[in-house]
């Protein structure tokens, strides 16, 4: 469906109908993905009852493309799931987040605790947890280093776009290839992928600081994720002041919806039915 939130339209993926009380799932996808993401975690969820709500987030949909970098800041990405949420009547969700979609969901849920019933974080930890492992940790910095890239307008569109999109689909280890083309193939759009890459080039200083998350959560990382360490997903644990639980998973890459869809599923619905109220 089309959704317009703040002069701009979404398009969102809502599937499976919500039975007794359950609060909808939002699924929100990272980079360089979109909502299809989750179409493999999906049918678990509505099998148990609830509604899920899957957008193709600011710059992944084509009518949600604004041109300054400065629009893709944190800020303006959480203000399009809060408007998303309205223009939906969804006053209270459950969660889930990955990668750059888990940065936005660690903020939704610090920052709108009254709109958040409990939170699945994955692969990435909260933005103060990443902050000091890139600052403390060699292990951490090496394993970011490849933001310096994709924060340079122009040279890192060729790098990435060179040869079909070879070094995007190379970016996808771990994910099966049998998924890779129905990601890499909207990326290959030039100004798709230099929205989708704005996200890393809105990064600053200047971003105010995520507070601790006080909802239920749960945060999923693969010991197998090459872009983030054990540094950082140990240390979500000090930024999570409701009910906590790290699930880590053994020999799984970056790409967790995609590599182990149906245990990510129960994982998720292992929150969602603990009691968050």
């Amino acid at each position: 469906m089309k959704l317009s939130a703040r002069d701009l339209v979404f398009d969102v993926t809502v599937g499976g109908s919500a039975r007794d009380r359950h609060a909808p799932v939002l699924l929100l996808h990272g980079f360089p993905q979109n909502a299809g993401e989750w179409e493999r975690v999906a049918p678990a969820l509505h099998a148990d009852g609830r509604a899920t709500i899957a957008p193709d987030q600011r710059g992944y949909s084509p009518g949600a493309r604004p041109a300054d970098v400065a629009d893709y800041r944190m800020v303006e990405c959480v203000a399009d799931i809060v408007a998303m949420l309205d223009g939906l009547d969804a006053n209270k969700v459950d969660v889930v987040g990955h990668d750059w979609g888990a940065l936005v969901a660690w903020h939704l849920a610090a920052e709108h605790p009254d709109r958040v019933r409990t939170l699945t974080a994955i692969s990435v930890a909260h933005p103060a947890a990443m902050s000091d492992a890139i600052a403390i940790d060699p292990d951490q910095q090496q394993r970011s280093a490849y933001i310096k890239l994709f924060r340079q307008p122009g040279k890192a569109e060729d790098v990435l776009l060179e040869n079909n999109g070879a070094r995007l689909r190379a970016m996808f280890g771990g994910c099966p290839s049998e998924l890779v083309d129905g990601y890499v193939a909207p990326m290959l759009d030039r100004a798709a992928l230099t929205a989708a890459l704005n996200w890393y080039r809105a990064m600053s200083r200047d971003t105010p600081e995520c507070p601790p998350v006080t909802v239920p959560t749960t945060f999923v990382w693969g010991d197998g994720d090459i872009a983030i360490g054990p540094t950082a997903a140990k240390a979500c644990a000090n930024h999570v002041t409701g009910d906590y639980a790290f699930v880590p998973l053994t020999g799984v890459s970056h790409w967790v919806a995609d590599e182990v869809p149906d245990i990510l599923a129960e994982i998720i619905l292992e929150r969602l039915r603990r009691p968050a109220d």
